[in-house]
């Protein structure tokens, strides 16, 4: 029987790329998940590895949907075969009821995994660039320059921290942050 698994990182992402695919080579099973595929507790994986049995078989649209390390890649894969359950992935041609299959997915895995490191290399070099520009990343401050010369002037001016912190519409702890307790 083949069993097929899906996977999306984020809640505002489609699986019905993937589950068209799965439904396509003959999935007689469908398990998904919307969540990070660095993650352990992937529910949809959970069930997906329960209800496998020997002679069976995993399929997914992509060898990224199932995880995002070499180490866990060959993990997962390797459970599989100790249940004498094959793996196989549509886009990367990967079929482990192979021997070349299995020489394929520890290709494909490494490859993955390099593809992975190469996006986070990227992304803080990017982040880099812009910090080097000025600009920085995150939530706005709620302490300004000016709401923290108000501060300490009320502070000066004997007014508790609680009500400078509630006029100025930040937190108390934001307040001591920027203004520790034993420096008024």
């Amino acid at each position: 029987m083949l069993v097929g698994y899906a996977r999306v990182s984020t809640q505002d992402q489609n699986l019905e790329l993937q589950l068209s695919a799965l439904k396509e080579i003959g999935c007689a099973k469908f398990y998904q998940d919307q969540i990070s595929g660095a993650r352990n507790d992937r529910p949809g994986l959970k069930l997906a590895m329960e209800v496998l049995r020997a002679g069976d078989t995993l399929v997914v649209w992509k060898l990224d949907r199932l995880g995002r390390t070499v180490k866990g890649l060959i993990d997962l894969v390797n459970q599989l075969q100790q249940n004498d359950v094959h793996f196989k992935s549509i886009t990367d041609n990967v079929d482990t009821s192979t021997p070349s299959g299995r020489f394929f997915f520890h290709i494909m895995a490494s490859l993955a995994q390099m593809e992975r490191e190469l996006v986070a290399e990227r992304t803080k070099a990017g982040l880099a660039a812009a910090r080097a520009q000025g600009r920085i990343g995150g939530r706005k401050r709620k302490m300004t320059k000016s709401k923290l010369e108000s501060a300490q002037k009320l502070l000066a001016s004997g007014v508790l921290p609680k009500d400078v912190a509630r006029d100025l519409a930040i937190s108390i702890p934001t307040l001591y942050r920027w203004i520790p307790a034993s420096s008024y």
